[in-house]
């Protein structure tokens, strides 16, 4: 077992190489592997400027089906024109020969420099190689291979018992800056031994997805590769969880959204330069969608994170960040606390900035805002904004 512990589906091999993609020194390559056919699903980010993995990735998931993705860190592939399609193109060609299977079952992803041509040759072999040796790594070290700016790698997983049958669910991610709540945020493999229909799979992973990585923001800014693929290859034998299932479909859901959740605060966590996570809640809204609305507003101003990471509780810039997201409510009736020190009464302060200061050097600061407008309410997750933010993205391409 490795140190960090994780369980993994049935059917899977994983595979690491490296290709020296932007530096030489680490594994830079992972392929993930069913042995079997699976159930494929995906979500990809909503920027107009897709990465030529993303265009591909997204005509291939309307047939279905997976077997394989091939991921890579070092190199977006994005803004590369026609050269940048043929060789994404080209990665999947490697390992499907390999693999033996359909080209149109293996999705690309790649994260990184923006604008920049991939050293394709050395990858094209690099692919082969490491296509050709699957099940020589884990899970957790193509968790790392897939990392850029992050300092962990992120692994989560869960185990279900649908209709007596053990089930299994184990994803990784990557990500810790250019993170928008607006789909998806970063990259992110879900692989799973479940036996569920495309419809079911479709329908959990776009709930899972709105609960979780829609529901953060590092630094506002949207990657041109957002990605999440689930693999589901239905080795864990239970009867096959469909769409409208109420019983196996919620616990399948419930599970996937805890395992998305659980990556989604790594990421939060580890945003580039951050000294502290910060959660934003908004209760009393006048629906779901406002909350939400009202809740990425308090957590995406450059001015509330500053403020979190001086441990300065200034109450003015989180309802100024209310007052500008475009949502209708009447600043008079608003509560916030920072932790559990209420700051704002009814839009007037408590003068409790002192308890309030204290709550802010917590590892997790809370900011709860109360509206009192309804019963609606919304969750966004975030961190603080240091020096060290600015270093890692001046420093990006060197």
């Amino acid at each position: 077992m490795s140190e960090i512990e994780y369980h993994m589906p049935e059917g899977f091999l994983i595979s690491t190489a490296e290709a020296a993609v932007k530096k030489p020194g680490r594994k830079d390559i992972a392929i993930i592997y069913s042995t079997v056919c699976a159930v494929a699903s995906g979500v990809f980010t909503t920027n107009l400027v897709k990465a030529a993995p993303v265009l591909l990735d997204i005509e291939r998931i309307k047939g279905g089906k997976g077997r394989a993705i091939v991921a890579n860190s070092g190199n977006a592939n994005a803004c590369t024109g026609m050269r940048g399609l043929k060789d994404a193109v080209k990665m999947s060609l490697a390992a499907s020969i390999e693999l033996d299977c359909p080209e149109t079952e293996v999705f690309i992803a790649s994260t990184g420099v923006i604008g920049t041509p991939l050293p394709i040759d050395r990858m094209f072999s690099k692919i082969i190689e490491a296509a050709r040796t699957m099940g020589n790594s884990t899970l957790l070290d193509a968790a790392r291979a897939i990392m850029t700016t992050d300092s962990f790698p992120k692994i989560a997983s869960a185990q279900i018992n649908i209709s007596g049958k053990a089930v299994t669910i184990a994803a990784i991610a990557k990500g810790a800056g250019m993170i928008c709540p607006n789909m998806a945020t970063m990259l992110c493999f879900v692989l799973t031994d479940a036996s569920i229909t495309k419809d079911a799979l479709d329908e959990a992973l776009i709930s899972a997805n709105d609960y979780s990585f829609n529901r953060i923001t590092v630094d506002g800014d949207m990657s041109t590769n957002d990605t999440v693929i689930v693999l589901a290859n239905g080795l864990a034998g239970n009867a096959p969880i469909r769409s409208g299932n109420r019983n196996s479909g919620i616990v399948f859901r419930k599970a996937l959204a805890e395992v998305l959740m659980r990556l989604a605060e790594m990421i939060v966590k580890d945003g580039e330069g951050a000294s502290k996570a910060m959660k934003v809640l908004v209760k009393g809204a006048k629906s779901e969608h406002d909350a939400s609305i009202l809740a990425r507003a308090i957590a995406s101003s450059l001015l509330v994170k500053t403020a979190v990471y001086g441990c300065d509780a200034n109450w003015g810039r989180v309802i100024a960040a209310a007052g500008h997201a475009g949502v209708d409510f009447d600043p008079n009736t608003v509560d916030i606390f920072f932790g559990s020190a209420m700051v704002v009464k009814n839009g007037l302060t408590t003068n409790n900035d002192a308890e309030a200061a204290l709550q802010l050097k917590a590892d997790t600061v809370v900011i709860t805002v109360n509206f009192k407008m309804g019963r609606a309410s919304a969750q966004v997750l975030s961190c603080d904004l240091t020096e060290e933010y600015i270093k890692i993205n001046a420093e990006y391409r060197t």
